[in-house]
């Protein structure tokens, strides 16, 4: 074997491994009915490997107002953790889809927004996963679920996303579930990774959200260190607000899709409100 051979050889060798290593590598955990049907569920930690132009970052309803004022103040104080790894993410290939529910006035000529209205229309993809029927919804936030006593009514207060999340003329900006499959569809999306707020309501069921994007055949995961709950703990199954919020992802870890931490994107532990004076893992 020649020396220009074995050069050739070697480089394609290193382009196969920066290949890989491209991938983002994830641990996704997830909680399975054991035996199946039954009542009892056990932890499972998966690891899989992303491609991250095939992947998409979905980021949900990080307004920059609330009605809540404690609900604002987490948004506030998760922001800036959310655009360090939504930064990385986007430098590594991924599509970044913004969708602030109700401000699209906001953005009618933002390149973004443009963007996402002009996607061709996509067929869903087959369902890759069977929906289990869910249990019991483990928190009651039947009052609204704000977790202070000075916000007064519910009403919508917001305007625009959080300008502590930078928006790039290639991410997406929609609040419209079609528009925003049929962009990541263009894009050549088959895996979304979902984060924002809030975790019991518009992250579950907005329709740029996890149900409906396991019903249209994508490979899900929760950020669940960058979401939020709105829950009182006032109210059943009176617990202190984050435990909460665990009780809400262990419910869609089971019933839905895997989750994951923003540590595995850049490093450190994963993101802790600062009123979170609980121990142990995330």
């Amino acid at each position: 074997m020649n020396t220009k051979t074995v050069s050739s050889i070697v480089v394609l060798l290193g382009l196969a491994a920066t290949a890989n290593a491209a991938d983002l590598e994830l641990k996704l955990r997830s909680r399975i009915s054991k035996p199946e049907g039954s009542e009892k569920f056990e932890e499972i930690i998966s690891a899989e490997n992303w491609d991250p132009h095939k992947t998409a970052v979905v980021i949900c309803d990080m307004w920059d107002r609330h009605w809540c004022k404690a609900a604002e103040v987490r948004v506030a104080e998760m922001a800036p953790r959310m655009n360090e790894v939504v930064s990385k993410l986007r430098d590594q290939g991924m599509l970044i889809i913004h969708c602030p529910g109700e401000t699209m006035s906001f953005y009618a000529d933002n390149p973004a927004r443009k963007a996402a209205q002009a996607a061709p229309h996509a067929e869903p993809m087959k369902r890759r996963e069977p929906v289990i029927a869910e249990g019991p919804f483990p928190i009651d936030a039947s009052d609204g679920g704000c977790s202070d006593d000075i916000s007064g009514p519910e009403r919508r207060v917001w305007t625009r996303e959080i300008a502590a999340l930078e928006i790039k003329p290639i991410d997406g900006i929609s609040d419209n579930g079609d528009e925003v499959y049929n962009f990541m569809r263009q894009k050549g999306v088959e895996n979304v990774i979902m984060m924002g707020v809030h975790t019991n309501m518009c992250v579950l069921n907005r329709p740029y959200a996890i149900k409906a994007f396991v019903k249209k055949g994508l490979r899900v995961a929760l950020m669940r260190d960058l979401t939020d709950t709105m829950y009182n703990p006032k109210k059943s199954p009176f617990v202190d607000h984050f435990s909460g919020t665990d009780l809400v992802i262990e419910f869609i870890e089971k019933y839905w899709c895997p989750t994951l931490t923003s540590d595995q994107v850049i490093g450190g532990e994963p993101f802790r409100f600062a009123a979170d004076t609980r121990t142990g893992p995330r």
